[in-house]
């Protein structure tokens, strides 16, 4: 009996090793595509006609918006330029994040340097929960592609920079995990929390009630009772993005504030894919444009991609999350080289490179993802360096 407990907690001590490796080899990979990619912006940005430090370029565009709501807080209503005419303002930029700038600055950092600080240990975590969701739904070497090609695919920049899309990654990432592994206290936490930190955590959510429904029938099926954990986190995850908006609209003192912000910043309104269908239509008709005509192709092989991983059948949960979030991408309006950024945390477009790469020979899968990196942080730094439009 004795010898036998031994042998337990060797195998018990070697699983927490293997697993402390994986984890590590995952930061690991992130490492390798963030320190190359700042490679590539320090080097495209030195040929261009105003050249500017690699800092810089991580706090252009969307992390000045988020440094204000930081250090300044949200306005106490709309914004109108000197015509009396709407204009985007913060109230559109959801709290998570800039809750954490503020609570760097209070720590004593200069504000841009806990805004980059904090998306640089949010992506670390993004690789840990990346690697962790691919090894519990298809294998260790599925997890460790999931980080690879996830973290170098063409938007991957943002990962570096000073904008929300490592957080939410981080969040999701985890949220999945947690309810796949059934910890619905960590689930619902995250949930929570994911959908206060950009839109789509709204389809976050939604996964997050189908998870639970799916625990909620198998534990009634095999015990008879109704089991209240999973509902608890599904309802605190699906109050998210309402409890925002609500909050927006309440500030302002018209339901629909929220909207009416975005609309009058960024153009950005659901018009159930017409925009996006005339960019597709009008960019492959002329070819006007390389980053437009490679735009249109990403968004096109993301699709293929999604059709591929849902023939595929993949866990419930992940497959209506990458559903209803390429619905949002797809549906609204906006500005066209923004939606490959959107899309790099809907995971159900990466996930049939991910399983063929977990099933192909090392050397084959390695060589692939090589590729796929190095074109991928190429465009990602090219985008914040020759590139003068927002991304």
């Amino acid at each position: 009996m004795e010898t036998e407990t031994l042998v337990e907690q060797k195998e018990r001590l070697w699983d927490k090793a293997g697993a402390a490796r994986g984890v590590g080899t995952a930061v690991g990979i992130l490492a390798l595509t963030r320190v190359g990619q700042l490679l590539m912006i320090w080097w495209l940005g030195g040929a261009t006609a105003e050249p500017r430090s690699v800092w810089d370029r991580l706090l252009v565009w969307d992390a000045g918006w988020f440094l204000r709501v930081a250090m300044d807080g949200y306005p106490r209503g709309y914004t109108f330029d000197a015509n009396g005419v709407l204009q985007g303002n913060e109230l559109a930029f959801f709290p998570v994040y800039p809750i954490l700038i503020r609570f760097g600055a209070a720590i004593g950092l200069p504000a841009s340097t806990a805004a980059v600080l904090i998306a640089w240990i949010a992506s670390i975590g993004a690789a840990v929960a990346l690697h962790l969701l691919g090894t519990s739904l298809y294998g260790k070497r599925a997890g460790w592609a999931l980080v690879a090609i996830c973290c170098s695919a063409p938007a991957s920049v943002v990962l570096s920079m000073a904008y929300s899309e490592s957080i939410f990654l981080a969040l999701v990432a985890g949220m999945f995990v947690a309810a796949h592994r059934r910890v619905w206290w960590a689930a619902g936490l995250l949930g929570l929390f994911t959908a206060l930190s950009r839109p789509t955590g709204a389809a976050a959510a939604l996964a997050l009630a189908v998870a639970a429904v799916l625990a909620v029938r198998e534990i009634r099926a095999a015990e008879g009772r109704i089991a209240w954990q999973p509902l608890i986190a599904a309802g605190a995850a699906l109050s998210g993005v309402p409890l925002f908006l609500g909050w927006v609209a309440w500030r302002v003192g018209e339901p629909d504030a929220w909207f009416k912000i975005q609309t009058a910043g960024w153009g950005t309104s659901f018009d159930y894919g017409k925009s996006t269908f005339e960019f597709l239509k009008t960019t492959l008709r002329t070819g006007d444009g390389w980053i437009s005509m490679s735009v249109a192709l990403i968004l096109l092989v993301a699709l293929a991609a999604a059709g591929v991983a849902l023939a595929g059948k993949p866990w419930l949960p992940l497959a209506v999350y990458g559903v209803v979030a390429m619905v949002l991408v797809y549906g609204q309006a906006g500005f066209y080289h923004s939606k490959p950024r959107l899309l790099l945390p809907v995971l159900l477009t990466l996930l049939p490179a991910v399983v063929a790469a977990s099933r192909a020979r090392p050397r084959v899968a390695i060589l692939a993802i090589t590729a796929w990196a190095a074109f991928g942080l190429w465009y990602g730094a090219y985008l914040v360096t020759v590139w003068p439009y927002t991304l």
